[in-house]
C-alpha cells in the first residue's frame, strides 16, 4: 500500500499568458463518458471574457507585425511540446470522448500532425490568396492578406483535441489573435493546452482559453465592440443564430461552418476565413517608347 496522497491536477484559464482562476471563484465539475468525476474546472464570467478580449487585442499588434516564417517557428515548437505530451493528452483524450487508449492516440497523432501542417502554411498563405493585379494604366496593384484582429472561436463540442486545434490553429497561423471557449463538458485538453502554449515562446495573449457554459461566454464576445470576428463552429443551431444577430451590431467577420469531419483533409478555409484583403496602386511613371519607365 502505498502512504503517498493524491495529488489532484487544478485546471485554470489561459489568460494573456497567465493562469488565473476565475474572477468569479466558481467551478464545476467534469466528468468523463461514464459520468467519472475527473476534475473541477473554472466556471468563467462575463468578466473573464472581457479580460480575456483586452489579452488579445494587446497581444494583437506584435503577433500580426511578426514575420510569417517566425509565426511558423513558433506554431512549430507549439507541435515539439504537444508531442513532448503526448501520453497526457492521451489520457485526457480517451477520458474526454469515451476512446480506448488506441483511437485516443491516433486523434492525439492526428492533432499533432494537424498543428504541424499549419505551421507549414504560414509563409505560404500570402502566395496563395495574394498576387499582382493586372490594370490597363501605368500602376502597380497588389492584392495582399492581412488579419482580421481579434477572433473569438467556439471551440467544437466533441472533438475536444483534434477540433480544438483545428480550429485555433489557422486562426493564429495569419496573425490573428484569440479567445477560445472550451468544450463545455470536456474543457480540459484545452486548459492543458494552456500549459503547452505558455511554454512554447508564443507571446502571452496571442490565445487566451476560457472554460464554463458556452452560451454564458459566446454571448458577450459576439457582442463584444473590440472582437472583429466569431467562429462559431462549436455553437448549436439556436445558440448560433443568437450570436449571428449580436455580431452583427458591429459588423463582425462570422464563419458558421456547417457539419466539420476534422479527420479530413482541412484544406485551407479556416485559414481564409479570417484574412482581409488590402490592395495597394503604386505608379510606375509614364510609359516610354520602349515601354517601361520609373
Amino acid at each position: 500500500m502505498s502512504d503517498r496522497l493524491s495529488v489532484f491536477k487544478t485546471y485554470k484559464l489561459y489568460v494573456g499568458g497567465k493562469f488565473p482562476r476565475s474572477e468569479s471563484g466558481r467551478v464545476y465539475e467534469v466528468t468523463d463518458a461514464k459520468g467519472k468525476w475527473l476534475a473541477n474546472a473554472p466556471l468563467s464570467s462575463r468578466k473573464d471574457a472581457r479580460d480575456a478580449v483586452v489579452a488579445a487585442r494587446k497581444a494583437f499588434g506584435g503577433w500580426s507585425g511578426a514575420t510569417a516564417y517566425n509565426r511558423g517557428q513558433i506554431l512549430y515548437r507549439v507541435a515539439e511540446m504537444l508531442e513532448g505530451r503526448r501520453e497526457q493528452y492521451v489520457r485526457e483524450v480517451a477520458e474526454a470522448e469515451g476512446l480506448s487508449k488506441s483511437k485516443a492516440a491516433a486523434v492525439v497523432d492526428a492533432a499533432v500532425d494537424r498543428w504541424v501542417w499549419y505551421a507549414g502554411w504560414t509563409d505560404k498563405i500570402a502566395q496563395v490568396v495574394g498576387g499582382a493585379n493586372p490594370v490597363a494604366g501605368p500602376f502597380f496593384n497588389l492584392s495582399t492578406p492581412e488579419p482580421t484582429g481579434v477572433v473569438a472561436v467556439v471551440a467544437p463540442q466533441e472533438s475536444s483535441f483534434l477540433g480544438l486545434v483545428s480550429v485555433i490553429a489557422p486562426v493564429i497561423a495569419t496573425g490573428n489573435t484569440a479567445v477560445v471557449v472550451a468544450s463545455e463538458k470536456a474543457p480540459l485538453p484545452a486548459l492543458s493546452l494552456g500549459e503547452v502554449l505558455a511554454t512554447s515562446d508564443l507571446p502571452g495573449g496571442v490565445v487566451n482559453i476560457l472554460s464554463g457554459r458556452t452560451a454564458e461566454l459566446a454571448a458577450p464576445l459576439a457582442a463584444h465592440q473590440d472582437v472583429n470576428a466569431i467562429d462559431l463552429t462549436g455553437a448549436d443551431a439556436a445558440l448560433a443564430k443568437e450570436l449571428e444577430i449580436a455580431a452583427a451590431d458591429n459588423m463582425k467577420r462570422v464563419f458558421r461552418p456547417g457539419p466539420a469531419d476534422f479527420t479530413a483533409d482541412p484544406g485551407t478555409g479556416r485559414l481564409t476565413a479570417f484574412l482581409e484583403t488590402k490592395t495597394v496602386w503604386h505608379p510606375t511613371g509614364s510609359l516610354g517608347a520602349s515601354g517601361s519607365a520609373y
